[in-house]
């Protein structure tokens, strides 16, 4: 099983990035899928997540507003669309899956292995 993060990168304040987490070894149609990031020196922090359908998300009060969480079933794939970044959005960002659609980091039982997004100020 594996979860695979792409699309990560440095790009200035104020652009935008689209995150993408393919899944394969098995199918993610029915869990949860999130979102998390570590900062330089930081732990890691819940950033957005998707309920099995998307009928729910929940998302990190320093992300809402300006990234959106999506899926797509039929590829097994989520996204994270990052608009008008920051530079305190600098960070390794993680996707992960988990049977319940929580914020709670400790509840995401697969992990992929990150992509580094850089915002220059």
């Amino acid at each position: 099983v594996q979860l695979v993060e792409s699309g990560g990168g440095l790009v200035q304040a104020g652009g935008s990035l689209r995150l993408s987490c393919a899944a394969s070894g098995r199918t993610f149609s029915s869990y949860a899928r999130g979102w998390f990031r570590q900062a330089p020196g930081k732990e890691r922090e819940f950033v957005a997540t998707i309920n099995w359908n998307g009928g729910t998300t929940y998302y990190a009060d320093s992300v809402k507003g300006r990234f959106t969480i999506s899926r797509d079933n039929a590829k097994n794939t989520v996204y994270l669309q990052m608009n008008s970044l920051k530079p305190e959005d600098t960070a390794v960002y993680y996707c992960a899956a988990g049977v319940v659609v929580t914020t709670n980091i400790r509840s995401y039982d697969y992990w992929g292995r990150g992509t580094l997004v850089t915002v220059s100020s």
